[in-house]
């Protein structure tokens, strides 16, 4: 039995997603969209080099294509949410079914209409529920344990457990890893002060969230809140885009197959000297801030106008060398990994290999480098890290060579 949904963006019906008998699956253009020469950008992975429209299709088995698959949760929550709707966790088109009115960015997922969704009860599908129940619809792409929340006038939050999800998102403690959100706040907080572009956020306790789901002994008493920067004030979609989409890449890849290098040639091409300002400021941060996660979805596109991409606010932001000792970069950078060999030559060598400006690359690699050992050094006992983390990142960031 074949099913399909319609994808919509910023409200606009702009091809149909299709789940075959066999259990492949497609995207497909509606020919109006590819027609009009000025609609809506739905991912760079889907145009040539030459801007044109890659119109063709491409089945995958078992899974929705990359920019699709990417859209959906990883990991626990991934589980949580399938468990809720009745649904195998790998079965990614089911899984838009269920989360698509509350996707990422402007992408909306519907039912076709005169289209039933295959119903395998025991085995592969959704069951039927109870008259009043409905599963968590809300999708946060990333592995992380991070729900989307609604903000109360007082400041409290709520986790919503139907209908469209919020306005901030709520990130948890991890099981594993001591005061993630904590270190989060610091890494977010810092990267603002020295002007990279970050969504407001705050630490908020555990219980003083609404509505949250017991996963069980998690290692902190705080949640890391962070302001959606893919909704406006008055409840509207901006339409973003990770780098794993941005590439046709699926999540179980997102530490393969793309550079830092790659990443800044398409930033320049695309964004031109802010944006790889930007860029680089960003790069440097995580090499000083000793951040080994910063993979392909943790680097977005926005399309605040729906047609014209630059860099999203800043996400996703951790040290992770505390916890994870002599950790690697998450992405190659010119021909390492290794943080303690991103100097200042490397960058040179990076301007070099992706036809950079050097002055732009050089002079706003030493910036950043200045203003991050400057403002960790004025801000770190307001952050109040565990001793362990503040003094490994400190010992991380007299050893860089920015």
């Amino acid at each position: 039995m074949t099913a399909v949904l319609d994808i919509f963006l910023h409200h606009r019906r702009i091809g149909v997603l299709t789940l075959l008998p066999d259990g492949r699956i497609l995207f497909s253009f509606d020919e109006s969209y590819a027609a009009d020469p000025s609609h809506p950008v739905l991912s760079q992975s889907y145009y040539s080099p030459d801007g044109e429209l890659l119109t063709s299709t491409k089945t995958y088995s078992g899974k929705a294509p990359p920019f699709f698959s990417n859209l959906l949760p990883e990991g626990q929550l991934r589980e949580y949410l399938a468990a809720r709707g009745d649904i195998k966790p790998t079965h990614e088109f089911h899984l838009l079914y269920l989360l698509g009115e509350d996707l990422p960015g402007a992408v909306i997922a519907k039912p076709a209409e005169g289209f039933a969704m295959p119903l395998k009860k025991e085995e592969e599908g959704l069951s039927e529920k109870k008259e009043g129940e409905q599963p968590l619809r809300f999708s946060l792409a990333g592995v992380q344990l991070k729900f989307s929340a609604l903000m109360a006038r007082d400041g409290g939050l709520t986790i919503p457990a139907s209908g469209m999800g919020g306005n901030w998102i709520v990130k948890l403690p991890s099981p594993v890893y001591d005061k993630i959100p904590e270190n989060e706040y610091a890494m977010m907080h810092m990267a603002g002060e020295i002007g990279i572009a970050v969504p407001e956020t705050k630490l908020v306790p555990l219980s003083g969230i609404a509505g949250l789901p017991d996963f069980g002994k998690l290692r902190g008493t705080q949640a890391l809140a962070a302001k959606r920067f893919d909704r406006t004030e008055d409840g509207k979609r901006i339409h973003i885009e990770d780098f794993a989409q941005v590439y046709s890449i699926f999540p179980e890849k997102k530490y393969e197959g793309v550079s830092f290098t790659n990443i800044a040639g398409m930033v320049w091409t695309l964004t031109g000297e802010e944006g790889l300002r930007e860029f680089i400021r960003r790069l440097s941060y995580t090499i000083l801030t000793g951040n080994g996660d910063m993979h392909l979805k943790n680097w977005s596109f926005m399309y605040r106008d729906g047609r014209t991409p630059a860099l999203s606010p800043a996400y996703d932001m951790v040290s992770t060398i505390p916890y994870i000792p002599n950790d690697r970069l998450a992405l190659t950078f010119v021909d390492t990994k290794d943080m303690k060999r991103c100097n200042v030559r490397l960058f040179k060598k990076l301007a070099e290999k992706a036809g950079l400006p050097k002055k732009l690359v050089l002079d706003t690699a030493r910036e950043t480098a200045e203003k991050t050992r400057k403002t960790w050094i004025k801000n770190k006992a307001y952050y109040a890290l565990p001793s362990d983390i503040e003094k490994t990142i400190d010992e991380h960031m007299r050893s860089m060579m920015i």
